[in-house]
């Protein structure tokens, strides 16, 4: 037979509770009561039994993360950080790829979940608070993003608004003025790119320029292969521009190739940004300036978040902002 946790409890002088409470990462556990059950844990070779774990508490030792298309470079660094933040609380992390359908999403939130997972991390693309609400089951559920959530869920994001606002007032800052934006939606805006055009209006407006619609730049979906395609066709109608504030990174490595094949240089002749920080931003050809969100910050607070829901909190939604910066790189230079 392995070790316990009632051997490691009893080797500690503590109640299995405690143990619990350590493994999973617990918060309102005193450093010197963990170190004491660490100790007992490293000395026992303690391993979480997640199949006695579920029949011992009815839960199943993971959580659900879900999200439209798995392909999307930020959401795979998402996921990264909310697997190590699971694991640090005693949890692993079962992803779910919704395609971004009106059906994919209510599935999510709907309980078809139960018994699998025992709490979720979801960050809608296309479901109103409305919809959430109506079609939520019992499975507690922290919402990731800037889709409206409803009051009674816990919601974590980033200010979108206001970033856009401050990566769009560093263009104007080092004297561009002819200010696009590029890589959101054609048909329908999703409630990320409407706050960060928000956001680009706002700064615009803050030095007396009347934001421009022929300068919007729409793609067919959120991916560079179209941003590409987005861009060359504004850039051939004649469009004059001299700085371009992306959706997100994808869009900006798009917006880098468009203009270069145009012989445009960057950041001499356009200034380009983009948002999420993904690795490839890092290497492009010039490298990208963009916002970069604090996802460790992110995925740590709403991991807690969702093990004080499974935990009975039942508190009103907790709505909260995280952190980010804005990285200056070759493309748009300070």
């Amino acid at each position: 037979m392995g070790v316990r946790l009632q051997d490691v409890a009893d080797l500690a002088g503590v109640s299995m509770k405690t143990v619990s409470n350590v493994v999973r990462g617990y918060k309102h556990v005193s450093p010197a009561m963990r170190e004491k059950v660490q100790a007992a844990i490293d000395e026992l070779g303690y391993k979480p039994n997640m199949m006695g774990r579920r029949l011992a508490t009815g839960r199943t030792g993971l959580l659900g993360l879900a999200f439209s298309n798995v392909t999307v470079p930020y959401f795979a660094e998402l996921s990264r950080a909310v697997s190590a933040a699971a694991a640090d609380r005693g949890y692993r992390v079962l992803l779910e790829e919704t395609d971004g359908t009106l059906e994919g999403e209510r599935a999510v939130v709907s309980n078809s979940e139960a018994g699998l997972v025992d709490g979720i991390l979801f960050q809608p693309a296309i479901m109103s608070s409305t919809e959430i609400s109506r079609h939520r089951g019992d499975l507690p559920i922290v919402i990731l993003g800037e889709s409206a959530a409803p009051l009674p869920l816990d919601r974590v994001m980033v200010d979108n608004v206001e970033a856009a606002r401050r990566v769009t007032a560093h263009l104007l800052a080092s004297g561009r003025r002819r200010i696009g934006f590029a890589g959101h939606e054609g048909a329908a805006l999703s409630a990320t790119s409407t706050q960060r055009i928000m956001g680009y209006q706002q700064a615009l407006e803050s030095y007396g320029i009347r934001p421009d619609p022929s300068l919007l730049i729409p793609s067919e979906s959120i991916s560079a292969a179209d941003a590409v395609a987005g861009v060359g066709r504004a850039l051939d109608t004649g469009i004059e521009l001299d700085a371009l504030v992306c959706r997100d990174d994808l869009a900006a490595v798009g917006a880098l190739r468009a203009l270069q094949e145009r012989g445009l240089r960057i950041p001499d002749d356009v200034a380009v940004t983009g948002w999420d920080n993904i690795e490839l931003s890092r290497v492009t050809y010039p490298s990208i300036t963009t916002i970069a969100p604090d996802l460790d910050q992110l995925a740590g607070r709403a991991v807690e978040m969702l093990l004080e829901r499974i935990d009975g909190y039942e508190g009103i939604g907790r709505h909260e902002l995280i952190d980010y910066e804005l990285l200056t790189r070759e493309s748009a230079p300070g």
